[in-house]
């Protein structure tokens, strides 16, 4: 289990200009919807945006700490 506080920290580390809403679905602190606007998503498309959070959370992921994310990427003036 790993609480929407550790996963936004985990976020902002590699992403200093983050910001990051992080909403437990299920209350179960396994299954996660999180919304990240970063100024690091420019010029990417949105398949590349969700894999730059992919690779943040990936032993999150892989260790099932996390076993379901819904994402929401943008840059800040999308």
């Amino acid at each position: 289990m790993i609480s929407p506080e550790q996963v936004k920290a985990m976020i902002v580390a590699e992403m200093p200009d983050a910001q990051v809403e992080v909403q437990d679905l299920t209350g179960g602190g396994d299954h996660y919807q999180v919304s990240v606007i970063s100024s690091m998503f420019a010029g990417k498309g949105l398949v590349q945006q969700h894999q730059m959070v992919y690779g943040v959370l990936k032993e999150a992921m892989s260790s099932e700490a996390i076993h379901a994310l819904a994402l929401k990427t943008s840059t800040p003036k999308s």
